[in-house]
């Protein structure tokens, strides 16, 4: 009972603290507004993207942790979710063994084992990582609020909060645990008083891509947890109907990181720096190895930091800086390390376009390395700009709109190369 107290308060007060907000997504090559507002908490550093927006995880860590927050109240309430994480850590792992063991009982080791293989084929995890839940992904959405609800379209199961779908972005064949808490009248108001029915709120459950097989529609009271465990997630498809109160969700689940963690980036991020030289004395730099490989390896990374990170990160504006500041310097510190890899383009086409460090082949091998990855941050930074401007975006207060960050105007003496790469994507087309 202490852990239900705690975790409904915290969410209503992040709720009141204006926590809660709508990701602008991508879907279909346009931006959409999420019909839930969400916030993601985690483990530090740790990062989710979904529908080409990338999320950054508050840190739900004990005090201590250098969390940020710019209050004792916030840094409380996100604990309470790493207290129900490992709740569910403990809960899952436990029913994942009782299920092997069922299993072995029922004579079925043979059986299991050939699924296993088969799963291990397709790149399910091991066990451990599938039940180690890393972050939480925390919905809203009160449906007195909402000018329309699509209705779910093949079994009649009324109004949908969110459609049918898979979880994405999570380590294969890992279990989602889900804590639901409905509370009557506006939870904005304060009076986020708990509706023990669930408020008509449901999950409904079907095969994947079929609408012939019978869904299913389970109820959810206030209060309840639901699991998908195995490959659940994969074979089938979840959609969440919409009651009439409003209502929390905390989803925990393993989201696959192995390129989504700050640490992740900052070590790729020295791989690059790694191929800078600078002269102790004068200052001046150079490139450690112009070699084809070398080039092209930077420059994916270059990309990969300005537009998986940089511009993801600004993308979300600054509606979480007020709150906790926990992001704040690792991002800085990655903004500092991008501008020395702009040095490091400036300096692979100076190699490229001058003759007589290279000869004419190499000069080619180089152009033809360098050239279809600044032709694709041309083209992203054209996309990044269109995103940040766009109808949607434009309706946002200042502090939550996208910002179009990094950005500068060409003879800006703190940066080497123009922010428009046109002419230098033609001067490389020339040489080949």
């Amino acid at each position: 009972r202490g852990l239900h107290e705690a975790v409904q308060a915290a969410l209503s007060m992040l709720l009141q603290r204006g926590c809660f907000l709508r990701d602008l997504v991508r879907i279909r090559e346009r931006d959409v507004f999420t019909a839930v507002s969400r916030v993601l908490l985690g483990r530090p550093g740790l990062t989710y993207k979904y529908l080409g927006t990338r999320l950054f995880a508050l840190p739900w860590e004990a005090e201590g942790s250098g969390s940020g927050y710019s209050d004792r109240e916030l840094s409380t309430a996100c604990q309470a979710f790493e207290e129900l994480n490992c709740y569910f850590c403990t809960e899952v792992e436990s029913g994942m063994m009782r299920d092997r063991a069922k299993e072995e009982e029922d004579g079925a080791a043979g059986q299991r084992d050939s699924l296993s293989s088969a799963q291990a084929d397709v790149g399910t995890a091991p066990f451990c990582s599938r039940t180690q839940l890393n972050v939480t992904l925390l919905n809203y959405m009160d449906p007195a609020q909402m000018s329309y609800l699509k209705e779910e379209p093949y079994f009649g199961m009324g109004r949908m909060a969110v459609s049918w779908h898979h979880d994405e972005g999570l380590v294969p064949g890992s279990p989602v645990a889900v804590y639901s808490y409905s509370c009557g009248g506006s939870a904005d108001a304060g009076s986020a008083e708990s509706v023990e029915d669930g408020g008509g709120w449901a999950v409904g459950l079907k095969v994947a891509w079929d609408i012939h097989t019978p869904g299913l529609m389970v109820p959810l009271g206030s209060g309840d947890c639901y699991y998908m465990l195995d490959d659940l997630n994969t074979t089938h498809q979840h959609c969440v109907l919409a009651g009439q109160s409003a209502r929390f969700s905390s989803t925990h689940r393993a989201a696959e990181c192995s390129t989504g963690t700050l640490g992740y980036i900052q070590r790729r991020s020295r791989a690059a720096l790694d191929n800078l030289l600078t002269d102790p004395v004068s200052g001046s730099k150079t490139l450690h190895s112009v070699e084809p490989s070398a080039l092209r390896r930077c420059e994916e990374i270059h990309n990969e930091v300005e537009f998986e990170w940089l511009r993801q990160y600004w993308f979300q504006g600054r509606r979480f800086e007020k709150f906790c500041s926990w992001w704040s310097q690792p991002m800085q510190k990655l903004e500092e390390a991008w501008r020395e890899m702009e040095t490091m383009t400036q300096l692979a086409l100076a190699v490229v376009d001058k003759e007589g460090r290279l000869d004419k082949k190499s000069r080619r091998e180089a152009a033809e390395a360098l050239l279809p990855i600044i032709a694709e941050r041309q083209e992203l930074r054209q996309l990044w700009r269109t995103r940040c401007q766009s109808r949607l975006a434009q309706t946002l207060p200042a502090d939550e709109a996208p910002m179009f960050h990094p950005y500068w105007r060409d003879h800006d003496p703190s940066l080497p190369l123009p922010f428009d790469l046109k002419t230098i994507i033609q001067t490389l087309e020339s040489l080949l």
